[in-house]
């Protein structure tokens, strides 16, 4: 050791461990409201202990994991960090749902170049707001604090989330046949997909980012709205009828993800004029000049989740979902596939 050399901390590296501390005791009380029963250990240990309830037969153990994409740019740029953290359980916890598993437990990753504790704190209260919606615990995650891998003021985010499912009630689309129903439960908005071509929509038509836009909301409340988890509502369907495959709309959009559930002898016929497509998609498609299809492939341009179901269950579904609060529509059928043509036809 140099006695003539200056002592250096880990604070003096950019690494603020009384942040993280902070950051810590901050958000205990929100992860505390989104504990089960199935929680052995909470935020705080090394790891979060779980138990699979006896109420499961033969229990699956289904993961997801994702993260909020470009999306964040524009957190960054709004100031706008409240609503993200949803967006992260959403895309993670609605991914497992479509194989009609129950969210279990939720973890996250926050990594940034310098902790801003307000900031952080606001993103981990809408994780927890997260994760209250989907009914899964909130029980544990990583803060990473890298001085240089970040621009000043920017973060990343991961999210894991694991569900079970009792093996017998798997969804997996196989019984899937032509006359069923396609139904189209109504997105928030873009959720968090397409932000590429959305923030490359703005920079193009330069909008007022904070003029009205629609009802009470301004344009950037708009793009930012979080994504819309659906997990109680579809796990209480669940209960009363066969749902026969589900497809959650993310990247991909409507064209490519309802393939992803369908058996290769069937298509998706959608017919567009079965919707409305809500404002923000037709003003992106305007400002964008993007063509139709494009839109089908990249957003979910209304429809945040794909429901199919006998035909003798779809008036029950619809009733029981707009019950919960949910708006639901027929958006089309299935039918036999000629060939190889794509599985999923939006007109």
């Amino acid at each position: 050791m140099n006695p003539d050399s200056p002592s250096l901390s880990y604070r003096d590296a950019g690494v603020d461990i009384d942040a993280g501390d902070q950051l810590v005791e901050n958000i205990k009380p929100y992860a505390k409201r989104t504990m089960r029963p199935e929680v052995l250990s909470g935020i705080g240990g090394f790891g979060g202990l779980v138990e699979i309830s006896k109420k499961y037969k033969e229990p699956v153990l289904v993961s997801g994991t994702d993260g909020v994409g470009t999306k964040l740019k524009l957190a960054f740029e709004l100031n706008i960090h409240d609503t993200v953290g949803i967006d992260l359980v959403g895309m993670s916890v609605n991914d497992i749902l479509v194989q009609g598993a129950e969210p279990l437990f939720f973890l996250d990753y926050f990594a940034c170049g310098k902790l801003d504790v307000p900031n952080a704190t606001e993103v981990i209260k809408g994780i927890a707001a997260g994760c209250e919606q989907a009914g899964c615990a909130l029980i544990g995650g990583e803060t990473a604090e890298m001085p240089g891998m970040y621009p000043v003021g920017e973060y990343d985010l991961a999210g894991f989330a694991v569900g079970v499912v009792e093996k017998a009630s798997i969804i997996t689309g196989s019984s899937i046949v032509p006359g069923d129903v396609v139904l189209g439960m109504a997105s928030n908005g873009a959720h968090s997909n397409g932000y590429s071509l959305v923030r490359r929509i703005i920079e193009r038509s330069k909008p007022d980012l904070s003029a009205p836009f629609d009802g009470s909301r301004t344009l950037a409340e708009a793009i930012m709205a979080p994504t819309r988890i659906y997990v109680k509502p579809l796990l209480a369907l669940m209960q009363d009828l066969t749902i026969k495959g589900m497809a959650h709309i993310t990247g991909g959009g409507i064209t490519e993800n309802v393939p992803r559930v369908l058996p290769d002898n069937v298509v998706a016929d959608i017919e567009s004029a079965f919707w409305e497509m809500p404002r923000l998609f037709r003003w992106l498609q305007e400002q964008g000049n993007v063509a139709m299809q494009e839109m089908y492939r990249t957003f979910n341009c209304g429809i945040g989740m794909v429901l199919i179901v006998d035909s003798k269950d779809a008036d029950l579904a619809i009733r029981q979902l707009e019950a919960a609060g949910e708006s639901v529509m027929r958006i089309g059928a299935i039918r036999a596939r000629s060939g190889t043509e794509h599985q999923t036809q939006v007109k």
